[in-house]
């Protein structure tokens, strides 16, 4: 009957402070990315990777994929840095590409500062939610896209 099994808890995320959300005066200060889904003409779901820079709300870059762990994260900002520069800090959400311990190894070794939002409040991290709204409105809803190429 399977009355003996282990019960699965929920994971507890540790208390986040609120961040103020301050313009930073000079670009590559703190970098914001999250993440958009839509569906390709087929009904096939894929997301975008959308990292922009804060101070000059400059997009860095956009990455569409079916599958987007956070070793890819890794790699992106990597391929972004390699001609950018890295920035000071990082505003993120808590999800689970956020949260690996592959992307946080590599913030911590490159002198990152995560910046991580309150669970449930996406205006702490306004300036993507922002170009996401202005992304889904002017990309996404008004085309078809059949293949991801």
């Amino acid at each position: 009957m399977g009355l003996n099994q282990k019960r699965r808890t929920k994971k507890r995320l540790p208390d986040r402070e609120p961040q103020p959300l301050e313009v930073p005066a000079e670009m590559n200060h703190t970098w914001s990315f999250d993440f958009m889904s839509d569906a390709l003409y087929g009904g096939r779901r894929f997301r975008c990777l959308n990292i922009i820079d804060e101070g000059t709300r400059e997009a860095l870059g956009i990455v569409p994929d079916t599958s987007l762990p956070a070793a890819r994260v890794v790699r992106e900002l990597e391929q972004i840095g390699s001609v950018r520069g890295l920035p000071q800090r990082i505003r993120i959400d808590n999800g689970p590409e956020m949260l690996a311990q592959v992307f946080t190894d590599w913030c911590k070794d490159n002198g990152i500062e995560l910046a991580y939002i309150q669970p449930g409040k996406p205006n702490q991290n306004a300036y993507i939610e922002r170009f996401n709204r202005s992304f889904l409105d002017e990309l996404l809803d008004p085309y078809l896209f059949t293949t991801m190429s």
